[in-house]
């Protein structure tokens, strides 16, 4: 009788053991393919094993990068924005709403509106001198005469250059100015032949969604801004050039 026991148990515990061993080689081989299908294949193959948490969560790491990848071959505010939706706590969602902001950024009629600002200033000045003008002049009373002076020509002075007073916006951030500056310093480290002599800002700014902190550096001429912006696009990497403020 115990001698039946015995064997009953030392058969259930190499089953046990052959069942362990089979899962770790599945779970090897599902790694070495690495695709969202293997994983999927051995979740339903073991949906409770040893290897199960580890699969969902590889499976998820993999549908956000290909979803990520897709969203960065379309390049454009909605597809990012989907993005948003569908992980809004992921690996790339920090980098997906910096590219939105910078889409908003670019297409804001902040361009125009320096080019407005002296305009309107302008009608300004012109309404008040029209306003004036029928004002009757006096008739001068005989008085002492006096050699008129000569009339004074106001020095206009010359306009101010736009070298060295643009910048670039390279990312907006939700969750403070430690993130823009974590950013600085890896873009520094990747490309410093790009990025170097130069230094950065934090501006806060206040949207509909909450404070977001831009991060800009500043004091380069309109060729080297468009130069930064255009060599970091190639990589992937946000990038906005922001005119001189005027007026």
């Amino acid at each position: 009788m115990i001698s039946r026991t015995m064997v009953a148990g030392l058969c259930a515990v190499l089953l046990v053991l052959t069942g362990c061993s089979r899962q770790q080689s599945d779970w090897q081989k599902t790694r070495e393919t690495n695709t969202a299908d293997a994983y999927e294949q051995f979740l339903k193959k073991y949906p409770s094993g040893e290897f199960t948490a580890q699969a969902e969560a590889r499976v998820k790491e993999l549908y956000e990068e290909r979803d990520w990848q897709k969203a960065r071959d379309a390049d454009t505010p909605e597809a990012y924005q989907a993005f948003l939706k569908q992980y809004p706590e992921g690996k790339w969602t920090e980098e997906a709403r910096i590219r939105v902001e910078n889409f908003t950024l670019a297409q804001a009629p902040g361009a125009a509106a320096p080019a407005g600002g002296p305009a309107s200033a302008g009608a300004g000045t012109g309404t008040d001198a029209a306003a004036t003008s029928p004002t009757p002049t006096p008739t001068p009373t005989p008085a002492k005469q006096t050699p008129a002076p000569a009339p004074s020509v106001a020095a206009t002075p010359p306009p101010k250059s736009a070298a060295g007073s643009y910048g670039v916006q390279l990312g907006a951030f939700k969750s403070g100015p430690e993130a823009a500056h974590k950013h600085w310093v890896r873009l520094q480290k990747e490309y410093p032949a790009l990025l170097g002599g130069l230094s950065s800002k934090v501006l806060i700014s206040k949207t509909s969604a909450g404070q977001l902190y831009r991060l800009q550096t500043t004091g380069v001429t309109e060729k080297r801004a468009r130069q930064i912006c255009s060599s970091l696009k190639a990589e992937s990497q946000a990038c906005v050039v922001v005119p001189p403020r005027q007026g």
